[in-house]
């Protein structure tokens, strides 16, 4: 049976379970308070500073990570704590890259959020700006330290949520920074191309590798026979880049939008789903049948797959045999939809719009390019393909 405390936020009594934080009993009453480096479960170090409060403490507490007992007395809007919280943010922005309107992250970006909440116009402090090399040698994901606020977030979603830990904080006090180990590009790292660091990101420190400009550039080309595969998730995710609430399913206008934008066929990576399903099934029953390695496991994520390359390379026999859905279908359209439509499948451009970043690395492994021709040519994330469509206007 859980215990509960009674304590008061904000002159309101407020119920919460005993070992839960201040942060987490203001928000279940409602009372906001603001946090940068916070993600539940995740990242609770109270770094930021932006969600400090007063509990009558000699100094202010961060609410992320203070306990709650029986009678506190919290408040988390007052002058002080305000003006507080505004000279902190100052100075994380004294020290970062305003360059606002080139970045992926622009009117989505938490900083600035945070920073028009707290109505900092100007900055008051001019700090010394550090300039990092951009790390963009990776197929999936750019890595841009001058938009670093040393949140910690991406460290520790790779570290205790992917377990693979490819970057780290490096060095200390003001040359500290989020880097890879021997600052080595994340290419030549054990990432697997995940991008929960990007999910987790609140600036545009770390963003999708664009592949936008091929895909126009490929549209452009009449010489070409431009086909795009849809994963199930895009038609539930890509309304939200246009005011739909989450998860709002927008199959029919993703469809028209595509066709607008110049594709000559939209297929549903469904239907790869299926044969995946299908090869999957009858190499389970070949394997059960003829003593082969078991269990077998699915190689429908390339996240996955790199993952097991890098840290289980005994179980890389365990591992299906099939192509994932994706590159399955790009197979299946360089040869038998070529035949089928008579068209020369090296004059077929397969364009993929994927939830996964690991989806841009596996399009560019040389093995899945064995007929001499990709089975995919370029891959774009949704986010990717709501700004295709901002882009030409739709």
């Amino acid at each position: 049976m859980t215990e509960y405390v009674t304590l008061t936020i904000d002159g309101k009594e407020v119920k919460a379970p005993v070992g839960s934080t201040v942060l987490e009993a203001a928000k279940s009453a409602g009372i906001r308070i603001p946090t940068l480096c916070y993600l539940k479960d995740i990242n609770e170090i109270g770094a930021c500073r932006m969600c400090i409060v007063d509990v009558g403490a000699r100094s202010f507490q961060a609410a992320c990570m203070y306990p709650v007992s029986e009678g506190l007395k919290v408040i988390t809007n007052s002058p002080k704590i305000r003006e507080t919280r505004r000279v902190t943010l100052e100075l994380i922005l004294s020290a970062h890259e305003k360059k606002c309107l080139s970045c992926a992250r622009n009117l989505k970006c938490e900083l600035q959020k945070l920073a028009e909440e707290l109505n900092i116009h100007d900055n008051r402090f001019e700090g010394e700006l550090q300039h990092f090399p951009i790390d963009d040698l990776s197929p999936s994901i750019v890595r841009d330290p001058n938009k670093c606020v040393l949140c910690r977030r991406c460290v520790s979603v790779c570290k205790n949520v992917q377990t693979v830990s490819a970057i780290e904080t490096i060095d200390r006090g003001y040359k500290t920074i989020v880097a890879s180990p021997f600052h080595m590009p994340l290419k030549d790292t054990p990432c697997v191309n995940c991008g929960q660091c990007i999910v987790a990101c609140p600036t545009g420190a770390l963003r999708e590798k664009k592949s936008t400009d091929k895909v126009w550039e490929a549209l452009a080309n009449k010489d070409l026979h431009v086909v795009v595969q849809t994963a199930p998730a895009v038609r539930a995710a890509i309304g939200e880049e246009f005011g739909y609430p989450i998860g709002t399913p927008v199959t029919g206008k993703m469809v028209a939008a595509l066709k607008r934008l110049g594709f000559a066929k939209v297929f549903d990576t469904d239907t790869a789903a299926d044969l995946t399903i299908m090869e999957e099934g009858t190499e389970l029953v070949d394997r059960i049948k003829n003593n082969g390695k078991l269990p077998l496991i699915t190689s429908c994520s390339p996240g996955w797959i790199k993952f097991c390359e890098h840290f289980y390379p005994d179980m890389l026999d365990n591992l299906s045999s099939c192509k994932s859905p994706q590159n399955m279908f790009g197979a299946v359209l360089k040869s038998y939809y070529a035949e089928k439509a008579g068209i020369d499948p090296s004059k077929i451009f397969v364009v993929s719009v994927m939830p996964c970043t690991a989806k841009k690395f596996e399009a560019e492994r040389p093995e899945l390019a064995s007929t001499g021709y990709p089975d995919v040519d370029e891959v774009i994330t949704t986010r990717e393909l709501a700004e295709m469509i901002r882009e030409s206007g739709i």
